[in-house]
């Protein structure tokens, strides 16, 4: 007799399905694992074996073959281990045949049966419900699960309850959907004082969604300006919650098995390789533009990132997805991020300060800031100088406007560009950030003195292609902001003002580049 039961396994976040068969034969006794299972699946034949033991039930004296089909494709993970554990139960003659053919499960099993958490939850959970399955997992991520929509789901603390489930002597309660509606307290933009100019371009990238980078001198507030821009982001969609639960449950990072609101902000270190920002790794995990979906990447101290990382965002910068190339898997994931960037003007850091500078202004500023590359600088929609703060302004009160104000007008904007959006048709790109092609001409397009302005400034400055576009979608936003319908001169010019910006003048000074 075989026993059958499901289960997933992983390819970035596409979820293949993955047959147990279980055959209990006459023979020498033994328990063999095949199907290309790795480590962590083989070493579940000890750990299916204790849990059995802990109930009082010992496998019988057979030659035992478990078999994960397909056989090419790559087992990876400890989740085998419940379906392993059921396919016995079924093989066994605790668990019906019938019961178990039905069922998709993921866990893995302590040595007393209780069952742990597995990463991957919500995708599998959505995988199992297109296919009319019911899922079994650990009690603690029920909440997870059931945000896959309409199916059945059995959230079992341990193998015995799961068996009294399906029994039906002790029914488990259907879990419940957890989203956490309390936002997190970000610091509040009314703690920045001075910076006018950064605290204006902060607004304008969190209501178009556009990358930006600040270059200032140590102290100035960049880091700081940055970590209030999640205050000023609206909260995620309900759609828009399902795609970045996704991949943080493929990461393990969803809070206590419920999904939330809150836009990621990831801010990895300097010392961060290829892999961690992009993803990779043997198991291929996605990385941090990955975590970062929908959300904020901040990249403090920019330049001493290494060059082969930075230069590995470019492509998801343009496409909002990365793909992983192995020899052993090829995977994609979703990179659909806000790049915000901070790095001061040189190593020293005062380059604009001759009383401070070291002996090497301004040749130590264009080599610093050479580190980044052309490409890269390019897709930058806002670069602002955040000069260092003027000592008069610290004594000053606190400035009218917080978060609060400054959120609300970013709704307001974010609004109209959904409007706008679904005006345009299904499919259309949301944020000014993202819109492209024919889309942009029609909600971008500026007055005859705008688009006078626009040619002087491809003259004067070089702009490229992509640049051009960016200056567009950074114009339609400031207009946006303002509840304008169409785009001026003066948005094309503050636009501009934003444009790349680089340290090209002996006295630190910034002028306007390609």
């Amino acid at each position: 007799m075989v026993a059958r039961v499901g289960t997933v396994a992983f390819q970035g976040i596409d979820v293949l399905d993955v047959d147990v068969q279980v055959e209990m034969a006459s023979g020498l006794p033994a328990f063999h694992v095949v199907g290309l299972p790795d480590k962590a699946v083989g070493e579940s034949r000890e750990r299916v074996r204790a849990a059995l033991n802990s109930m009082g039930l010992a496998l019988p004296p057979k030659r035992i073959t478990v078999n994960l089909a397909p056989a090419d494709v790559a087992k990876e993970g400890s989740h085998f281990d419940l379906p392993i554990a059921i396919g016995l139960l079924g093989a066994m003659g605790v668990l019906s045949a019938d019961e178990t053919e039905r069922m998709t499960a993921m866990g893995e099993l302590s040595l007393d049966g209780t069952i742990a958490p597995s990463l991957g939850i919500l995708p599998a959970a959505i995988h199992a419900a297109a296919n009319a399955r019911t899922f079994v997992c650990a009690a603690s991520q029920g909440s997870e699960a059931v945000w896959a929509g309409d199916l059945e789901v059995i959230a079992a603390p341990d193998l015995l309850s799961l068996i009294n489930h399906v029994k039906g002597t002790h029914v488990l309660a259907q879990p419940e959907a957890r989203l956490y509606d309390d936002l997190p307290d970000y610091p509040d933009l009314i703690d920045v004082k001075g910076q006018e100019t950064a605290k204006r371009a902060l607004e304008i990238a969190a209501a178009g969604g556009h990358n930006m980078l600040m270059i200032g001198p140590p102290g100035s507030g960049k880091s700081m300006l940055a970590h209030r821009l999640g205050g000023l982001l609206p909260a995620l969609t309900s759609r828009e919650i399902l795609e970045v639960s996704m991949v943080h449950s493929l990461a393990g990072e969803l809070p206590d098995g419920g999904l939330t609101r809150r836009r990621p902000f990831r801010d990895p270190h300097h010392s961060a390789s290829v892999a961690a920002l992009v993803g990779g790794g043997h198991r291929v995990r996605p990385g941090e533009i990955s975590l970062a979906h929908l959300g904020v990447l901040f990249l403090d101290e920019l330049p001493e990132f290494k060059g082969q990382a930075l230069e590995a965002l470019r492509q998801p910068l343009e496409t909002g997805r990365v793909s992983i190339a192995r020899a052993n898997a090829h995977v994609v994931y979703p990179a659909r991020f806000q790049l915000v960037a901070a790095m001061n003007p040189c190593r020293c850091g005062y380059l604009a300060d001759p009383g401070s500078a070291c002996s090497r202004a301004p040749k130590c500023g264009q080599d610093y800031q050479s580190k980044i590359s052309g490409p890269l600088m390019d897709r930058m929609d806002i670069v602002v100088e955040v000069p260092a703060v003027n000592p008069s302004d610290l004594s000053l009160p606190p400035p009218g406007e917080g978060s609060a104000d400054v959120a609300a007008r970013v709704a307001a904007a974010r609004v109209r560009q959904r409007n706008r959006a679904e005006a345009l048709g299904p499919g259309t790109p949301v944020t000014n950030a993202t819109v492209d092609g024919q889309a942009l001409e029609k909600i971008a397009a500026p007055d005859d003195a705008g688009r006078k302005l626009m040619t002087d400034a491809v003259t004067a400055f070089g702009l490229s292609a992509r640049g051009y576009h960016r200056v567009l979608r950074v114009a339609r936003t400031i207009a946006d902001l303002e509840g304008t319908t169409n785009v001026c001169r003066y948005h094309i010019a503050e636009a501009l003002s934003y444009r790349r910006l680089n340290p090209a003048q002996s006295s630190g000074g910034l002028r306007p580049t390609a």
